[in-house]
């Protein structure tokens, strides 16, 4: 199976699975911890495992970020920096799965180069 296609299945089953985390019936901070512990996890995995371009990492970014807005009851225009940055005084224990992607194929990159 073509990696492009394993792409096209992980967005997919970002947009599903958060879509089943908005119905389910906890309030949002749960949400947000099984989005933090569960959901993530399960979307770290194929994108180390395949070669799944970073645009369609963004687009999966993009659908996980419109729920996790929502549930923090944040307003659309927050920035993205304002809810990843590691450093701030008030910051989110959240993780940017583009920023794990980019750092899994750096660590990948660093390891096969360190290797030969």
């Amino acid at each position: 199976m073509k990696d492009t296609r394993r792409g096209a299945e992980t967005l997919e089953l970002a947009s599903e699975s958060s879509l089943a985390i908005n119905k389910c019936g906890l309030q949002g901070k749960f949400k947000i911890w099984c989005l933090q512990f569960m959901l993530i996890p399960k979307h770290l995995w194929p994108l180390l495992v395949y070669d799944i371009c970073s645009t369609t990492v963004d687009a999966i970014e993009a659908k996980i970020n419109k729920y996790t807005r929502k549930w923090l009851g944040v307003p659309p225009g927050l920035s993205d920096v304002a809810m990843y940055c590691r450093k701030a005084k008030l910051k989110f224990p959240m993780e940017c799965i583009l920023e794990e992607y980019k750092y899994m194929r750096q660590s990948q990159i660093t390891h096969h180069v360190g290797g030969i």
